[in-house]
């Protein structure tokens, strides 16, 4: 992660920090989010020679996740809480598809780019979870447990 900060840095993006290991960012850019995306993408392609799906959100965005909540009134953990940042709007009857093989509790609501899904089991022998884990909505994704959502929307505020 200190090479990534670096190399985003270099890149011309400012005030940049990261959030465990996992690829979390959060910086600054008078840039489009499509073209921080492009940007980024190709900077770890280059840099360290591998590729990776970059999602990018605002911290408008993020603030806007983060109230919008649909399932915070049965997600009791935090850590099996899980949000999934899409590229797009997935289509209505993949979520449907995926929303199917909830069991023991499991819930998932997609709101607009971002699909909300409830573990209370967790999350590693989730029929559920596998399927949107391997971005089984048809759109490239990533997912973050609402811990770390939390953390990265102040971290973007300057908490």
């Amino acid at each position: 992660m200190p090479e990534l900060r670096t190399a985003l840095g270099e890149a011309g993006f400012s005030d940049v920090r990261t959030y465990v290991q996992s690829g979390n960012v959060v910086l600054t850019s008078r840039v489009a989010p499509a073209k921080v995306r492009a940007q980024a993408e190709a900077l770890i392609a280059e840099r360290f020679g591998f590729e990776v799906d970059v999602i990018v959100r605002t911290g408008e965005d993020l603030a806007e996740v983060v109230a919008r909540n649909p399932l915070g009134d049965v997600a009791s953990d935090p850590k099996r809480y899980q949000v999934g940042f899409l590229e797009a709007k997935p289509d209505a009857s993949a979520v449907q598809r995926i929303a199917e093989l909830a069991t023991g509790g499991e819930q998932v609501v997609a709101v607009g780019r971002e699909v909300y899904s409830w573990h209370p089991a967790g999350a590693a022998r989730s029929k559920l979870w596998a399927k949107l884990a391997a971005n089984g909505l048809g759109v490239r994704a990533t997912s973050r447990n609402w811990t770390t959502v939390t953390t990265l929307l102040e971290m973007a505020q300057g908490s």
